[in-house]
């Protein structure tokens, strides 16, 4: 039996930080090599990643799991109880940058597949694909795993992301969706003059502050049926002006959309173009948007995948979870185009937070929901 607190700690003391492996993914290699896993490095662009396979290459069906052990950036050290690759574990919590998001979701799910492969063997194939880039740029993490499985024919039929994904209380919420994430930044090019004389000028503060104004009032949808209203946030204005008598003839400003299955990255990028050039056109500013598309929205409709996390969340924690769109992006982005996936894992309000921690008890009971999951499905 793997123990899964003892492997998220041996996890956590693995100064991972995005990018470095950090000694995790070769930790990880150990344990499942040691356990008939058959494991490959699939490192690309300086990121490494691992995948790991139970069970005859393309067999007649196989259940994945994803996740990630990078973390982010500790931050003030000085403020931190304890260290945060200590992996201290006090009053029945486990500290240390990670221990939310995700060691301990990796640390259960291969608990539970060591497990579960060397209990009852499946008829089929239980597949790992754990990357060191989520936290990054994420292009060389899970996107280049899947890569790979595609050019050597590997599979997985379906895949859960062990993300947190609790807001309050374990087994509250189950991700079936993702809103879709862009982010413009937008530059506004006048004239330089001196504050004196504005009309020799051409100012591109006041272009840009309307058309701030007006995207962020704008009513962009009032959502769809498994997702709520998609939103716009004005992230950043400036011009780097430090004088108070120029009139600057530059100012750059950024705006994040969060947006549901109503919108595509293409369809925003035409509207926020065509915004532009309507700026343009009644100021006399110029304005230029660059568009970058970290994810489109999607959907895993509720079904089978869902039905059988569910059962298996229900049984362990006796609470019926909510089946969610919420929340930021996940590298369930890019499974999607793979095969169904949805996300379950722990509570994650301390995620990313100095003293980042997790319940003990709470990473057992993860490990059984996700054998439990393994059973139901291969069962």
């Amino acid at each position: 039996m793997i123990d899964p607190v003892d492997l998220t700690a041996r996890l956590v003391r693995c100064p991972s930080v995005t990018p470095e492996e950090g000694g995790a993914l070769v930790l990880l290699e150990e344990v499942l090599g040691a356990a008939g896993f058959a494991c490959t490095r699939v490192d690309r662009g300086g990121v490494a990643n691992l995948f790991a396979r139970w069970g005859a290459k393309g067999h007649a069906r196989s259940f994945g799991f994803n996740g990630h052990t990078d973390v982010v950036p500790v931050g003030d050290l000085a403020a931190w109880t304890h260290d945060p690759f200590g992996a201290v574990i006090e009053d029945g919590w486990l500290y240390g940058r990670g221990a939310t998001d995700m060691k301990s979701g990796v640390a259960a799910f291969v608990a539970a597949a060591i497990d579960f492969v060397e209990g009852t063997p499946p008829d089929g194939a239980v597949i790992l694909a754990i990357t060191g880039d989520e936290e990054g740029e994420a292009t060389d993490g899970t996107v280049a795993l899947l890569d790979w499985m595609e050019a050597e024919g590997e599979t997985m039929d379906v895949c859960l992301v062990g993300e947190p994904t609790c807001p309050d209380h374990m087994g509250q919420m189950i991700k079936i969706g993702r809103r879709g994430s862009l982010n413009a930044r937008f530059t506004f090019r006048g004239r330089q003059g001196h504050a004196a004389y504005p009309d020799r000028a051409l100012n591109p503060l006041p272009a840009m502050a309307r058309m701030m104004a007006d995207l962020s009032e704008h009513d962009l949808d009032r959502g769809t049926g498994h997702f709520d209203p998609s939103t716009l946030a004005v992230v950043t204005m400036d011009t780097g002006n430090p004088a108070t008598n120029v009139i600057p003839a530059e100012a750059r400003a950024t705006v994040n959309i969060r947006f549901n299955d109503s919108h595509s990255g293409a369809s925003l990028t035409a509207w926020l173009e065509a915004e532009a050039a309507r700026t343009q056109a009644r100021t006399g500013v110029s304005v230029s948007v660059e568009v970058r598309v970290s994810g489109e929205a999607f959907l895993t409709p509720p079904g089978t995948l869902s039905d059988l996390v569910a059962e298996a969340v229900q049984v362990e924690t006796n609470r019926s979870p909510e089946l969610s769109t919420s929340g930021g992006t996940s590298d369930a982005r890019f499974v999607r185009d793979h095969c169904p996936v949805v996300e379950f894992g722990l509570v994650g309000h301390r995620m990313h937070a100095v003293d980042e921690r997790v319940r003990v008890e709470q990473i057992g009971q993860l490990k059984a929901i996700y054998g439990r999951i393994l059973r139901g499905y291969f069962g």
